[in-house]
């Protein structure tokens, strides 16, 4: 099947340099580009190459989703994911408006992939196989940071299907707020081969640099109701226990954005990641428990028992199965069409 791309990215920002960058390169490879506003987006906004949807927008588009989503939420960019697949596209990248596109970033890529491969090594930081220096991505548990990884010759090389691949991201990577804290930036990553994590191997994977293919599409959803910190971390336990049952990897790859990040207020994200850190280990090892089935018929059905994991966890509110529920609706509509 012939690669057709969207990237999608969520910003209330005015048009700006990194928004530009982006809107040149789809334009050039000819890449839908979907920009999902929000309450703080300016009524203004134009930028050639670039797909604008306003809040008023949003809530014109057929989605049961869009009537239902609060505002000033990270997870408004569900509406671009389901933006996305209704224009037929068959890979959707995602990105942030403080990332910049490096050359590599706009290379096609294939589902399977040669990677060196890992299973059954539980939680994996797979930065360290990219940097000599400690660095972790945010929500990996503060409690295995300073595991030991395998050497790379423990992994096998070949060739498996990632329908979820991440590229790290340069200078200001995604990395948690004691990081921040305690050590120092910039981080430049090595140009390492990539790692694909199998079944039983976790590392959080992030909406800065990340590319879906179609069989993980319904895997996009974002949490509305939890940590702005977690929401798409815990997007990330959710898929990769889902990908164990149907032989998916997920891969991580060298960087192709490099990100000069926005005004944070580090304080702020280190209460927000808190649930995370008190949380994650017992996050996966709950997901791990679960009786899940195994097709991407099910994929929906595994969708909604992980989160009613996490609800009775109380780590995600009850309110979030509704959204769910629009969401898996939505989606189906636009896939089986």
């Amino acid at each position: 099947m012939k690669e057709k791309r969207a990237l999608v990215i969520t910003s209330i920002s005015a048009p700006n340099q990194a928004l530009e960058k982006f809107a040149a390169g789809c334009m050039e490879k000819n890449i839908h580009f979907i920009v999902i506003g929000d309450s703080k987006s300016p009524a203004d906004f134009r930028l050639d190459g670039c797909d604008f949807y306003s809040l008023q927008r949003q809530r014109s588009l057929p989605f049961k989703l869009a009537a239902l989503l609060p505002e000033k939420k990270y997870s408004r960019k569900n509406i671009g994911y389901l933006i996305a697949a209704s224009l037929q596209n068959n890979v959707i990248l995602e990105s942030d408006d403080d990332n910049y596109p490096l050359t590599s970033f706009w290379k096609k890529s294939e589902i399977n992939c040669s990677a060196y491969h890992i299973e059954n090594s539980g939680w994996l930081n797979v930065y360290a196989y990219f940097i000599q220096e400690k660095v972790w991505p945010r929500a990996f548990p503060l409690e295995h940071v300073n595991d030991e990884v395998p050497p790379m010759s423990a992994f096998s090389y070949k060739e498996i299907v990632c329908p979820v691949q991440q590229g790290l991201a340069d200078e200001n990577p995604d990395v948690d707020a004691v990081f921040r804290l305690v050590k120092m930036l910039p981080v430049h990553f090595k140009r390492a081969p990539a790692i694909a994590l199998g079944r039983k191997t976790c590392c959080p994977f992030n909406s800065q640099n990340t590319r879906w293919f179609m069989p993980a599409f319904p895997l996009m959803y974002l949490p509305t109701h939890c940590s702005f910190r977690m929401t798409d971390i815990w997007r990330s336990f959710v898929a990769q226990r889902i990908f164990w049952e149907n032989n998916w990897s997920v891969l991580f790859h060298k960087p192709t954005v490099y990100q000069k990040r926005n005004e944070h207020n580090i304080l702020n994200d280190f209460l927000e990641e808190i649930p995370g850190y008190l949380n994650n280990n017992a996050i996966l090892s709950t997901l791990d428990a679960l009786q899940l089935k195994a097709g991407e018929k099910n994929i929906n059905e595994n969708l909604k028992r992980c989160y009613e994991a996490l609800i009775k966890m109380k780590l995600v509110g009850e309110e979030e199965m509704q959204l769910l529920d629009a969401w898996c609706s939505d989606l189906k509509l636009i896939l089986d069409k």
